[in-house]
């Protein structure tokens, strides 16, 4: 058994400045900004959200704007499994921490490991008999 749920809404922005960027995030949704720079390659910056709320993260990309979604999960390949059966394809995987996804949508999303603790409490149980 493992268990997955909505991690972070990310979005992607195809800008110079990320630092802009975040700033007009954090005023248009009234969120202060907890870092510009997260992982200390200038690519990621943080808004702050309460324990309850999704993460909310500024990636600077090379394509197009857009906003994509993380599910966190205890097991990232039983995860990326799972969604396999539900028709999603694997597109990429990031240092070997993450899976980039592709619903059959079209949608790209990625498969991270647990952000925050505690796991709750939006949390969902998969037994892996049925994919849900």
């Amino acid at each position: 058994m493992h268990h997955s749920r909505l991690s972070t809404l990310v979005l992607d922005c195809q800008a110079g400045d990320l630092q802009e960027a975040a700033e007009f995030w954090s005023r248009a949704l009234g969120k202060p900004i907890v870092t510009l720079d997260q992982d200390g390659d200038g690519k990621y910056a943080e808004l702050r959200t309460a324990a309850d709320e999704p993460i909310i993260l500024l990636q600077k990309v090379t394509h197009e704007s857009r906003v994509h979604l993380d599910i966190e999960t205890d097991d990232i390949e039983a995860e990326a499994s799972r969604l396999d059966k539900l028709g999603a394809k694997r597109v990429n995987l990031v240092r070997d921490r993450w899976w980039v996804m592709e619903a059959p949508s079209g949608h790209r999303f990625c498969v991270v490991r647990q952000q925050r603790e505690p796991f709750g409490p939006h949390l969902n149980a998969w037994d892996g008999t049925d994919g849900n």
